[in-house]
C-alpha cells in the first residue's frame, strides 16, 4: 500500500498518488465507458474522441473505453479497436490532445469472447473457453441479440489470441498511451475463463482455478514484455452477478481471493476493482476490506462512489484512488467541480451510446462560482 500523505483540510479525492509508474495528480480516475462513437468502417477513434477526452483531461488519469485488440474480439457495434494502422493514429491523435490538456490517460484492451454474435464474425461463431452459451446481449447493427452458443477456442487459438493482446498492447505503446489496462471485468472473455460454470476445459486453461486464471496471467505476461508491468492494470469484477452464469457465491469469492493474492506477485500498477451493486447483500467498505485483505497493492475503486464515499473509502485506506463513470459523463470538469463545491449536472441516458456529439462532447463545463 503506498504511502498516504496527510494535507490538512484537503480531500483524499485531490491528494497525488502513485500507482506503479504512474504519478497521478489526483485520485479521480475516469472510469472506462463505452460511448459508441466509432461509427466508421475502420472502428477507429475520429476526433470526436480526442475532444470528449480532452474535455475530461482534469482527472488524475483517464482509462479508455474497451477497445476491441482483434477482429475476433468484437462484441458490440461502433466501438473502436486498437489492432489495425488506422485505428493507431486515431488513438495517437487523441493522447496527443489528452497530453497537451496535461492529462494522462491508459489505453483498456477488451475481447467479448463468447458474449459476442455472429454478426459481428460475418456469421460464424464467436469463440469462448468452452461451447457454453454466457446467456449474455450482444448489440449489433439490427439491435440487440442474445448470445448462441459458442465455439470453445482451441488450444492454437487461445495462443493467437493471447498474441493479439501482444500486438494492440505494442499499438497503445506506439499510440501515446501511458499505459495499459487488461480488460477481465463483467461477462467478457478473461471473465469467462475465469467462470467454472462456462470454462470447462481439460488442459492447461481449465479444471482447476489456477488453471483457469492461467489466461489472465498469460494475456499479463504477453502485454509486459511490451510495457514494463508496472504501467499495467486489471479491471476485474468478483461480486459481478448477471444472468445464470455470473453469481457472486461463496465459491466464486473464495476463488478471487486467491487470484488476488496471486496478483499480489505480478508488479502492476494497480488493480481496477468493482464493489457490489446495491441492494445484493454486501456492502461497499465490506467487500474493498475484503480485497484489500488480499491484495497489498494499489487498488483503483469503482461501482456507484459519490465525492463522499469516494473520500471515505480513501480515508480508510481500502483503496488508493477511485473511478467514477456517470459523472464524468455531465461533468468534464468533474475534478474542478469536487475542489470547489459545485453540483453535478444530470446526463441524458438516450445519448449513452447513441453517436455523435449530443450527449457526448456538449456537456458545459461550470463557469462562475457557487
Amino acid at each position: 500500500m503506498p504511502h498516504q500523505t496527510s494535507v490538512p483540510s484537503a480531500q483524499p479525492l485531490l491528494q497525488p498518488v502513485q500507482l506503479g509508474a504512474l504519478k497521478l495528480p489526483n485520485r479521480v480516475v475516469m472510469a472506462p465507458m463505452t460511448r459508441s462513437r466509432a461509427d466508421n468502417e475502420e472502428l477507429a477513434p475520429t476526433a470526436l474522441h480526442a475532444t470528449y477526452y480532452t474535455q475530461r483531461a482534469g482527472a488524475g488519469l483517464i482509462i479508455s473505453e474497451g477497445t476491441w485488440v482483434s477482429t475476433d474480439a468484437i462484441g458490440f457495434i461502433n466501438v473502436p479497436g486498437i489492432y489495425t494502422d488506422a485505428q493507431t493514429a486515431g488513438w495517437t491523435k487523441v493522447t496527443e490532445a489528452v497530453h497537451s490538456a496535461g492529462g494522462m490517460i491508459v489505453s483498456q484492451l477488451g475481447h467479448a469472447g463468447a458474449a459476442s454474435h455472429p454478426d459481428h464474425h460475418g456469421g460464424r461463431l464467436p469463440a469462448g473457453p468452452s461451447a457454453i452459451n454466457p446467456h449474455e446481449m450482444s448489440f449489433t447493427l439490427d439491435g440487440p441479440k442474445d448470445s448462441l452458443t459458442p465455439r470453445a477456442l482451441s488450444a492454437a487459438e487461445i495462443a493467437t489470441t493471447i498474441d493479439s493482446y501482444r500486438q494492440a498492447a505494442a499499438n497503445a505503446l506506439r499510440a501515446g498511451f501511458d499505459g495499459l489496462e487488461i480488460h477481465a471485468q463483467i461477462s467478457h472473455l478473461v471473465a469467462q475463463f475465469l467462470n467454472p460454470r462456462l470454462n470447462q476445459r481439460t488442459d492447461a486453461y481449465g479444471g482447476s482455478s489456477e488453471k483457469r486464471a492461467q489466461f489472465l496471467f498469460d494475456v499479463v505476461d504477453a502485454v509486459s514484455s511490451v510495457w514494463g508491468s508496472d504501467h499495467i492494470g486489471i479491471k476485474l469484477s468478483p461480486y459481478w452477478n448477471h444472468g445464470p452464469a455470473f453469481t457472486a457465491d461463496s465459491e466464486t469469492l473464495d476463488e478471487y481471493d486467491q487470484l488476488l493474492k496471486r496478483l499480489n506477485d505480478s508488479n502492476l500498477a494497480y488493480l481496477h476493482l468493482l464493489g457490489p451493486e446495491p441492494d445484493t447483500g454486501t456492502d461497499t467498505l465490506t467487500a474493498f476490506t475484503r480485497y484489500r485483505a488480499h491484495y497489498h497493492g494499489t487498488i483503483i475503486a469503482n461501482l456507484g462512489f459519490t465525492q463522499a464515499s469516494g473520500n471515505e473509502i480513501l480515508e480508510r485506506q481500502l483503496a488508493d484512488a477511485v473511478s467514477f463513470g456517470a459523472p464524468f459523463i455531465a461533468n468534464p470538469d468533474l475534478v474542478d467541480r469536487f475542489t470547489h463545491g459545485h453540483p453535478l449536472a444530470a446526463d441524458n441516458h438516450d445519448t449513452h451510446f447513441a453517436g455523435g456529439a449530443e450527449g457526448y462532447t456538449d456537456y458545459p463545463a461550470m463557469t462562475g462560482s457557487y
